[in-house]
């Protein structure tokens, strides 16, 4: 199985695969930035994946609408006294302060009167850098990887990208995320600095740094689509 494609090509459709021995059947899923991804045992035939994905497309192609033109919307924020926002996994309420930046202080977090989404996404951004960077560095030593700097800011859906050079950008909406997902993240990351594909061997180094990377990628798939990203963040 491991000259499987890393993307399998059905019609229009395009399916990032990776091949799991723990699977015993194939799971597709249409992920949060509206790619399809398949995971499957190692059994299967390349045939066979694409006779299942044709038969799975009208499923597909709702899903894909849902995600791509009616959207699942972030949740809605008010920005309040007592509105919640996410940090590190945890619910922070807000308090309106008359001036200043924004802050988390003695468990609630601070907003400035007349602040909204613009300057709280650029809180996440600004305490997001040294924590990121501080999580990731361990991992990228673990996986014997040079990383040569992380960036914070907006992704549109992606959780993260990176370059060849070893420079990481991550989503700043990932640090309302609990660390254990961030570290999925972050692991996602530094593996594609291995292989810049998804085919079974990237999913291999995963695996090495991450065991157990599948439950991290199911959750992460769930948990994200309650997290909140406004337009101007994105």
């Amino acid at each position: 199985m491991s000259d499987f494609p890393g993307v399998l090509r059905v019609g229009d459709l395009e399916v990032a695969v990776s091949v799991s021995d723990r699977r015993k059947s194939v799971r597709l899923t249409v992920e949060r930035d509206a790619s399809v991804t398949a995971v499957v045992p190692p059994q299967i035939s390349t045939a066979e994946l694409a006779k299942l994905v044709e038969a799975k497309r009208s499923w597909l192609y709702g899903k894909l609408a849902e995600k791509r033109e009616l959207g699942e919307a972030p949740p809605d924020k008010q920005f309040v006294t007592g509105e919640g926002f996410r940090y590190l996994g945890r619910s922070y309420r807000l308090r309106i302060v008359p001036a200043g930046e924004v802050r988390l202080v003695r468990g609630r977090l601070e907003l400035p009167e007349g602040g909204g989404a613009k300057e709280l996404v650029g809180w996440y951004r600004r305490v997001g850098r040294p924590w990121l960077t501080r999580r990731i560095r361990p991992w990228a030593a673990r996986m014997g990887v040079e990383l040569t700097g992380l960036r914070v800011r907006p992704l549109g859906y992606r959780w993260g990208s990176c370059s060849r050079d070893g420079q990481v950008n991550i989503h700043w909406a990932t640090m309302q995320l609990p660390p254990s997902l961030i570290d999925y993240v972050l692991v996602h990351e530094l593996a594609h600095l291995k292989r810049p594909d998804h085919g079974a061997e990237f999913w291999r180094v995963v695996e090495q740094a991450l065991p157990g990377h599948e439950e991290y990628r199911e959750r992460l798939r769930r948990t994200g689509d309650d997290l909140w990203l406004p337009e101007e963040g994105r």
